[in-house]
């Protein structure tokens, strides 16, 4: 599917590194076909020597040689790459976005005349390809052109699709939840150095509890609730414990962090 494409990447950080190793693993693309533009040099330099593929110091020379250009930019700044980028950009390009809260109809706006635009919301745990994005699209983009943007995100995770209006929600929950799980997965570390635990032994403890946690929701396809009960018996550990985390109110505290990163996002998508 992306075997015959030019990919470009407007901004070269993290998440463009992850796309771009992710393609290099599952073998989609050759390093030949990949460009990169960052107004980092030093950034750009480490992406070639570790990837050998084509790095510029000008956002204009990767759109006009791309036919798939990832805008890679921050939200706040994407407003001016639009206008820099846009008589570089072909009518036949596939712009895929991965900036927080911004809509397609603004990229629209940005960029007259392209019509194949696909907004997306990834996270980084792509970063060791077991991210998970969701991608939103408006009706008549071309089967080929949606086909791409899931090969594009299956190298680096698990792909969803949503309508745009949900993407501020996504954003929300698995944009920006890998930080809640890292503060989760740093407490009960730190729960575990409490009681005496070396913290090296605490913290991997931790990350491979919530990790294999995780992995038994996915594969079993069971409720949450099903497994918790299956783990608190009576009277034993996990329900005191579980019974503490009720009193703190995690539950509230988790849900009142989604809704404020959404919030957030909405914002981004209105006005910066």
């Amino acid at each position: 599917m992306l075997s015959d494409c030019t990919i470009g990447f407007i901004g070269a950080g993290n998440m463009a590194q992850a796309l771009i190793a992710g393609l290099l693993h599952a073998e989609r693309v050759l390093p030949a076909q990949l460009l990169a533009s960052d107004i980092d040099e030093s950034r750009l330099s480490w992406l070639h020597q570790t990837y050998n593929i084509q790095t510029f110091a000008s956002n204009p020379a990767v759109a006009q040689e791309a036919d798939i250009l990832v805008l890679a930019v921050e939200p706040q700044i994407l407003d001016d790459v639009l206008v820099e980028i846009a008589g570089a950009v072909g009518a036949d390009t596939l712009i895929v976005s991965v900036a927080a809260g911004y809509p397609i109809a603004r990229i629209a706006r940005g960029l007259p005349g392209v019509h194949r635009i696909i907004r997306s919301m990834p996270n980084t745990p792509s970063l060791v390809r077991e991210g998970v994005t969701a991608v939103a699209y408006e009706e008549g983009l071309p089967p080929r052109d949606a086909a791409s943007a899931w090969t594009l995100f299956e190298s680096i995770g698990q792909v969803v699709k949503v309508e745009e209006r949900w993407l501020d929600a996504v954003t929300g929950l698995s944009g920006s939840g890998p930080a809640y799980v890292y503060v989760l997965i740093e407490a009960l570390a730190d729960g575990g150095v409490k009681m005496g635990l070396p913290r090296e032994t605490a913290q991997l403890l931790a990350a491979q509890t919530v990790s294999g946690a995780a992995r038994l929701v996915l594969s079993s396809q069971e409720h949450p609730g099903v497994l918790k009960d299956r783990v608190a018996s009576p009277g034993g550990t996990s329900i005191a414990g579980l019974y503490e985390l009720e009193r703190g109110g995690l539950r509230t505290a988790l849900l009142s962090a989604v809704e404020a990163a959404a919030q957030r996002s909405h914002e981004l998508g209105t006005g910066f």
